[in-house]
């Protein structure tokens, strides 16, 4: 008689070798686990200083951040409340006491508060009729790269309308052409001073021209217009065109209580 196979054996065998593989799996993470510790240790303790300084400096950087973001906040209402008062004295008179409250700004601030400084004190540079200060402070404007483009053409033409006089002809054209370029916000006003350029440079029928053009321009104020074609007649070149349609425009635009033209110049 077979004797039948001791399955409780089996079992018992069966559950030996997984006990086994389950130490023997242990065994394995806890030296994986030591050899990880190990390596860790050795990495902290060769770059651990290094890690900890990054952290701090990271850190550090954050709370920079957040200091000087609120203190922004804090010089911008500083640097508004020195225009305003700048203003205030210069509207009140004051030529030397607003071109004093400006200086500071103007010599030690950033961005657009300091160019808005510098162009009050070109100003005033201006109302003293020291006109080659002026230029400086407008071409100090024009050459800063952290103010809207408007601004720094609006410096630009300022700048050579102060020096104008001490100016070579070909100077002043090759730094007014860009900015009377129809389309231009100040297109209007450089085109008009880069005509008188044209004229003491010899360049007659260029600004000519130049004269017309701007005359016929919708987007030019009429006062520059009215001056444009005046200077184009006289030149030669018929800058009104449609005489009806001219006075039309006139009438419409006295009626509005504004002058012709959309833009500022």
């Amino acid at each position: 008689m077979a004797l039948l196979p001791n399955r409780n054996s089996e079992k018992a065998a069966d559950r030996k070798a997984k006990t086994a593989v389950a130490q023997d799996e242990a065994l394995l993470r806890e030296v994986d686990d030591a050899v990880r510790t190990d390596q860790y240790r050795d990495i902290w303790q060769k770059y651990g200083l290094i890690i900890v300084g990054v952290v701090v400096v990271a850190l550090l950087a954050f709370a920079a951040y957040l200091f000087f973001t609120s203190r922004s906040d804090g010089d911008r209402e500083r640097d508004s409340e020195v225009l305003v008062q700048a203003i205030d004295q210069l509207e009140a008179g004051n030529l030397k006491q607003a071109d004093e409250t400006a200086a500071p700004l103007a010599q030690d601030g950033a961005g657009g508060a300091q160019a808005q400084a510098q162009m009050l004190r070109g100003g005033i540079a201006l109302e003293q009729g020291d006109n080659e200060k002026a230029a400086e402070f407008f071409e100090q404007v024009a050459a800063k790269g952290d103010i809207p483009d408007s601004l720094r053409d609006l410096a630009e033409l300022r700048a050579v309308v102060a020096a104008y006089d001490s100016l070579e002809p070909s100077e002043v054209i090759r730094r007014l052409t860009p900015l009377a370029q129809e389309g231009e916000p100040y297109y209007g006003s450089a085109g008009e001073i880069l005509g008188m350029a044209y004229l003491d440079a010899g360049q007659e029928e260029k600004a000519g021209k130049l004269f017309a053009q701007i005359a016929k321009d919708e987007d030019v104020p009429e006062t520059i217009r009215g001056r444009a074609r005046q200077m184009a007649s006289v030149l030669g070149i018929d800058a009104v065109g449609d005489v009806d349609e001219l006075i039309e425009s006139m009438r419409a635009a006295q009626a509005a209580g504004r002058p012709a033209g959309r833009r500022p110049q």
